[in-house]
């Protein structure tokens, strides 16, 4: 079990929910996770949905944008990363290729982020915290435990994250295709994969954790998600991607899990 109060720059250290239905997806993943809700507001009606295990914030989930609804994007959860100044790493990514989709802002008083799109194509978030730090439970059942990243130019990707972050990667020997173990300051930090199957847009995947891959599998049908990739071992663990009612797309992962 991971206790965080505080994440080292270059980590990912948050995950939020932008969806189409904010109550069904509170139901969907309470009931698959058991996760606790408190409804934050955020002006003019809407609530910054955070989701708890035991006290801790663990994710979160928020209405998707009109803008997104109107241009299709499907409900996404997003990938977070520490930083120590949102301006500055915003600059810098813009340096290196990425187009900055949403310049930096303060979120009231809980932090402040930006929108990054990298050079290939994925989008995530740039964290500078202030009251909320991140995540207080990470590595545990029905917690962030693994961010990974589809891309359709490794090399690309490995160069821009390495010179944006610092990341090391290397490549994990026990998979059959490429995939690159991100590090962080010597902390297992993620991963990069080849991008697929055909048509799929680049993206980062959250994995969450589970201690019974096969009993919360059939869940995730119970409530009315499914799966795309069942029951698959990749020596360290055995994974399942799974999509909710509402279309957002994650990773069961049962095995191994950091401190």
């Amino acid at each position: 079990m991971g206790e965080r109060t505080e994440y080292t720059p270059g980590t990912f250290c948050w995950t939020d929910l932008t969806t189409t239905d904010q109550d069904a997806a509170k139901a969907f993943y309470g009931e698959l996770f058991g996760w606790e809700a408190e409804d934050l507001p955020v002006g003019d009606g809407v609530h910054y949905s955070m989701q708890r295990l035991g006290g801790r914030d663990v994710a979160a989930i928020s209405p998707q944008p009109q803008q997104q609804r109107d241009a299709g994007v499907p409900p996404t959860w997003n990938s977070y990363v520490a930083v120590e100044s949102a301006d500055a790493t915003a600059e810098r990514a813009g340096e290196l290729g990425a187009t900055v989709h949403a310049p930096p802002f303060d979120v009231m008083e809980a932090g402040r982020m930006a929108v990054i799109q990298d050079p290939q194509g994925a989008f995530f978030a740039l964290w500078q915290a202030n009251q909320h730090r991140g995540a207080g439970l990470v590595n545990a059942p029905g917690a962030l435990s693994w961010n990974e990243l589809a891309s359709p130019d490794m090399d690309g990707s490995s160069s821009f994250y390495g010179q944006l972050f610092g990341w090391e990667l290397s490549q994990f020997e026990e998979s059959p295709r490429p995939y690159l173990v991100i590090q962080n300051r010597g902390s297992g930090n993620g991963g990069i994969r080849e991008l697929g199957p055909p048509g799929t847009p680049p993206h980062w995947l959250v994995y969450f954790a589970t201690d019974d891959l096969d009993s919360s599998v059939a869940k995730v049908g119970e409530l009315g998600g499914s799966t795309l990739v069942d029951g698959m071992d990749i020596g360290i663990a055995r994974i399942a991607v799974v999509q909710d009612p509402q279309g957002a797309i994650f990773t069961l992962y049962d095995g191994q899990l950091q401190p």
